[in-house]
């Protein structure tokens, strides 16, 4: 037998001490505090960088807003950016006035515009959507190419062939034809979207419906189109404001004063040799105030919409 001394086994209750020497606890408490720091650093920067967005974004603004309470030879005296001596609102009733400014005429043409082409290419959106993200039919792929290949066609390629059209059926200098433009402009991007929506709600439900009895009309008008509310939020906000903001179809397909919209009236505020400067910033604050009301109305739905499909499970 040997007499050569056995090494006891470990215990299994001891801790071995860390490498870096302090206890495990305070080791924790640093690499806490440590994470902490970090985060309040990255917040910070977040913070700062966002605040900078802000100013910039809101420097135009606040030229608008500071010249709309200017008179003309204020603004050549003091430019755009100083405040003016005294705020009065002669620019605002003088773009409002219907001998001058005419800015009533403009603002119900663009709502006579804005409306219904928001609505026509959602709802017709909503239906090509449906029937391609619901039904598997032969070229369901191609038609879909096909409908969203629309977003990549620059309109001014069709500035000319449209103007033609719309010349020849009798429709140029009206709201109708820019209605039908933008109609069609806004189906691709409204199928798009719906498209992806409807591909991520269960079939089960569409499956249960079919057999407790009911038609397709039944399922689409009551089951599925209550459940787009965020979708559809997301494109009344963003075709109401493409289409009220736009100026180029208005401009190429309208010419008369009575058929002009709220962003052509703005452009007539300039003279051959002098521009109302004060007057199309009341103007432009005057315009942008039903797109600001759409997306406090809609914000809630359509910041839902926005995060649909970022997280699943």
């Amino acid at each position: 037998m040997s007499s050569r001394a056995q090494p006891h086994p470990p215990d299994p209750l001891s801790v071995p001490p860390l490498s870096g020497g302090g206890s495990p606890i305070k080791r924790e408490g640093e690499l806490i505090a440590r994470v902490n720091w970090s985060k309040l650093l990255g917040n910070a920067v977040r913070y700062f960088l966002l605040t900078i967005f802000l100013i910039l974004f809101m420097v135009p603004v606040y030229g608008a807003i500071v010249t709309a309470f200017k008179s003309q030879a204020e603004v050549a005296a003091g430019g755009y950016w100083t405040l003016p001596t005294n705020l009065a609102a002669e620019n605002f009733e003088r773009v409002m006035d219907p001998e001058d400014g005419n800015l009533g005429l403009y603002l119900g043409n663009s709502l006579l515009l804005t409306i219904p082409a928001s609505i026509f290419s959602i709802a017709l959106g909503t239906l090509a959507g449906y029937a391609l993200g619901k039904y598997r039919f032969r070229f369901d792929g191609l038609l879909f190419i096909f409908i969203v290949a629309g977003m990549f066609l620059p309109p001014q390629i069709a500035l000319i062939p449209v103007f033609r059209l719309m010349n020849d059926i009798g429709l140029y200098d009206t709201l109708w034809a820019v209605i039908i433009i933008h109609t069609a402009f806004g189906i691709p991007i409204c199928t798009l979207v719906m498209r992806n929506f409807f591909q991520v709600v269960p079939n089960a439900l569409r499956e249960a419906a079919l057999i407790d009895g009911a038609n397709e009309y039944s399922i689409f008008l009551r089951i599925m189109l209550p459940l787009t509310l965020p979708a559809l939020a997301v494109l009344a906000t963003l075709q109401f404001t493409w289409i009220w903001n736009d100026f180029l179809w208005p401009f190429i397909l309208t010419q008369k004063a009575d058929s002009r919209t709220i962003m052509v009236g703005i452009l007539n505020l300039t003279g051959q040799y002098t521009v109302d400067w004060g007057g199309q910033a009341a103007a432009s604050l005057i315009g942008s105030l039903p797109t600001l009301f759409i997306f406090v109305f809609f914000q809630r739905y359509f910041i839902r919409g926005l995060t649909l499909g970022a997280v699943k499970g």
